[in-house]
């Protein structure tokens, strides 16, 4: 087969404008074979090469005494005590899930379960954040469905259990739904494995299944805007065998066990190319590659598609040259494939050979630390107009107009379809706040949630950063968790566009100094940049997953209410409406300025909570729909009704932050109102719970009926 001829027409197919194949040609001194094409399209796109987000990642906090490996590794990797780590990433799987839901969603959780596992680490929990458009757009109801079947379909057969994640609605999505997925696992602190590759002449070794053309050019195309080509693209989208991943886990534990791993990387996104270049520029060395030993499962396979395809379930790894029996008897008994396709060598080069033939020889290093970084234009989100005035509305039809959306409506159609009990380690399940699963073996646990309102980020960038971050730390805390660290997705649309590039600026910034604040470091994530569809960009979505630890299970606030509780309010209320659900749902406006938030008292109210965890019996942090839904969904989930006696809609239905409710014994809620006093935080009875009826202000309605809204809603819209 004859490689194309390179004209400015396959350059700009592949994703590189006209300066940075300049760039190229000055850096190779000659024009590119269409594989060195491929391999720098790979490399240099937005995906990989984060080259528009560089220079703003690089102000977040990533540090702390609990930090043991921070951004840059596949996985970040936290100590929990004991002797014992917990690794944990969120990534994006977007437009794959776009184009082809089921698998595109399937090989998202695939991706990021192996880069948990290529650190060492067993998994232990799964979440996803999935945004989709209205339900009454005619793609919405297709992409939930494939989504969640994909979902449910790889990490059920893996083993895993998904403990939580979000599910959200509107119409910036219509044409370019999210798929964040986050995996965490166990490893011993001390047994971490690294990317790095070191030594020279040692072999790189091909792991796992076998390549085919699934995939070829998938990062590419995850890092431009979709058109009405979408239906071309695909074949870039991968596709995932579960059962494959799973022996893939085995036998990688298995291998790393036998002290036969120098350095592994996962093959996610663009492939060999990715992973080899990684490797290699990590540890300041060369690779190279002799594609006719690459397992195959298609004939005829080129350089360029070898090079570039991401079939899933492959790892590459650097072996110690002396364990290759030890190592290729375990992949043996896997049934997977074991081939040593190339060799680290001291020179800065990235050497591809094939049928006899030097198909790319590029400098190594210039592919990957030295990929172009843009410091582009941006302007600051203008400050939100005033705000209209709220129309007065009945406090439960404004209830009934926040639990009859699928938005905030239960999400059990969703969570019912994945196994959220394997391993049987899984304390608290989806639909009450943050995911718990136990240490295995240990009297501790471990605490997952995530968390963004994009509203608040499109209104205010800053603000609304902040709150994700802030919203994630309460949620682990109104488990009893300790928040111990933190990952985040960052969705966003074309960065090109100076507007757009300022809703990133601005939300970094705010993440920045909610996680400086509350100690809460970022240790990994993603950036998923490009997300428009016809130069329609989505809401901004920073998604951040977070993690925290129970250093006991009794120290778990994992109750119900019961019959006679006091309900307790932590925090102070000024009724804040601007871009609330109320605001949304009731009215279908999104005006006004996102919630302030005050990381001092967040940090204030959440350890004040902690401290006297003992008092309660159930929480929920206050985010979207205010004390209202947060008293309804703790009602709803014990089967008893819930009175609330204020009646002002503000008070009701208003977003303040860094609050929370508590149900309380009467008598223990005293002794928590006297403790409030003491720390200076506010506190106060706000209702009660019991009986069968739910109670706003003036108005009622039976928990039955309300109840029947809440757990269809959401199958009734889009299901």
């Amino acid at each position: 087969m004859t490689d194309p001829v390179i004209t400015a027409e396959l350059v700009a197919a592949h994703g590189l404008k006209p300066d940075e194949y300049e760039r190229i040609l000055e850096i190779i001194g000659r024009e590119p074979s269409f594989t060195e094409l491929g391999i720098f399209s790979a490399m240099w796109n937005e995906h990989c090469s984060y080259k528009s987000s560089k220079k703003w990642l690089r102000t977040l906090h990533t540090t702390g005494p609990q930090v043991i490996c921070g951004p840059g590794e596949n996985a970040g990797v936290v100590d929990i005590g004991d002797g014992q780590a917990v690794v944990f990433k969120m990534e994006s799987h977007n437009h794959p899930s776009y184009i082809e839901p089921h698998q595109g969603a399937a090989t998202g959780v695939g991706g990021i379960l192996r880069d948990v596992f290529t650190m060492g680490a067993r998994p232990i929990a799964a979440m996803d954040a999935l945004s989709f458009g209205l339900p009454s757009h005619p793609k919405t109801a297709h992409l939930v469905k494939g989504v969640v079947e994909g979902i449910g379909g790889y990490g059920n057969a893996f083993g895993v259990p998904n403990v939580g994640g979000e599910v959200r609605f509107h119409a910036s999505y219509n044409g370019n739904c999210l798929v964040n997925a986050f995996a965490a696992g166990l490893a011993d602190a001390d047994k971490i494995f690294y990317s790095a590759a070191s030594g020279v002449g040692m072999p790189v070794v091909y792991l796992g299944a076998k390549t085919g053309r699934d995939g070829v050019g998938g990062a590419t195309m995850a890092s431009a805007e979709f058109d009405d080509t979408i239906e071309e693209k695909r074949p870039t989208v991968q596709v995932g065998d579960p059962f494959t991943e799973k022996r893939l886990l085995e036998a990688c534990l298995e291998l790393m066990a036998s002290d036969s791993v120098i350095s592994i990387q996962d093959m996610g996104a663009a492939g060999l190319t990715c992973s080899a270049v990684e490797m290699g520029d990590k540890g300041g060395l060369g690779i190279k590659l002799t594609l006719d030993h690459v397992p195959q499962r298609e004939a005829h396979m080129s350089a360029y598609e070898m090079m570039l395809s991401e079939s899933q379930e492959r790892m590459l790894m650097v072996l110690k040259p002396e364990k290759e029996a030890v190592a290729r008897a375990i992949f043996e008994k896997w049934d997977l494939d074991f081939a040593i396709v190339g060799e680290t060598i001291p020179e800065d080069r990235f050497l591809i050979l094939h049928g006899g033939e030097v198909k790319a020889d590029l400098p190594l290093s210039k592919l990957s630390s030295s990929a172009p970084e843009y410091d582009r234009p941006w302007v600051e989100t203008p400050a939100p107009a005033a705000m209209a005035p709220v129309p007065a509305i009945d406090p439960i039809d404004a209830l009934k107009a926040l639990i009859g959306s699928p938005n905030y409506a239960a999400k059990t159609w969703v969570y019912e379809q994945y196994d959220t009990q394997v391993m049987a380690d899984t304390v608290r399940t989806p639909g009450l706040g943050a995911g718990v699963v136990r240490v295995h073996g240990t009297p501790k646990a471990l605490a997952f949630t995530s968390d963004v309102t994009p509203r608040y980020v499109k209104a205010n960038p800053y603000e609304g950063g902040k709150q994700a971050v802030a919203e994630a730390w309460r949620n682990l805390t109104a488990v009893g968790a300790t928040p111990l660290a933190a990952t985040d997705n960052l969705n966003f649309g074309n960065p090109e566009k100076p507007e757009i590039m300022g809703q990133f600026v601005g939300a970094i910034k705010g993440i920045g100094e909610a996680c400086r604040t509350l100690d809460f470091p970022i240790v990994s994530g993603n950036v998923s940049l490009y997300n428009e569809t016809d130069g329609k960009g989505i809401l901004p979505t920073p998604t951040i997953g977070a993690v925290g630890l129970l250093a006991t299970l009794d120290d778990l606030i994992a109750g119900r209410p019961e019959e006679g509780d006091v309900a307790v309010l932590i925090g102070e209320t000024a009724g804040h409406l601007g871009q609330s659900a109320l605001l949304c749902e009731a009215f279908g406006r999104e005006d006004g300025d996102a919630p302030p938030v005050d990381l001092a008292l967040e940090r204030k109210n959440g350890d004040f909570l902690r401290a006297n965890r003992k008092l309660v019996k159930a929480a929920s942090d206050l985010a979207d729909g205010g004390l209202a839904l947060a008293a309804f969904e703790m009602a709803e989930g014990a089967g008893i009704g819930v009175r609330l006696d204020a009646g002002d809609t503000g008070q009701l239905f208003g977003e303040d932050q860094a609050r929370y409710l508590a149900a309380c014994a009467p008598d223990a809620a005293e002794r928590l109102l006297i403790s409030a006093r003491a720390a200076g935080v506010a506190a106060s009875l706000v209702g009660r719970f019991g009986g069968s009826t739910v109670a706003l202000g003036g108005g009622s309605a039976p928990l039955a009926a309300l109840s029947a809204l809440y757990r269809t809603a959401f199958e009734t819209a889009v299901a």
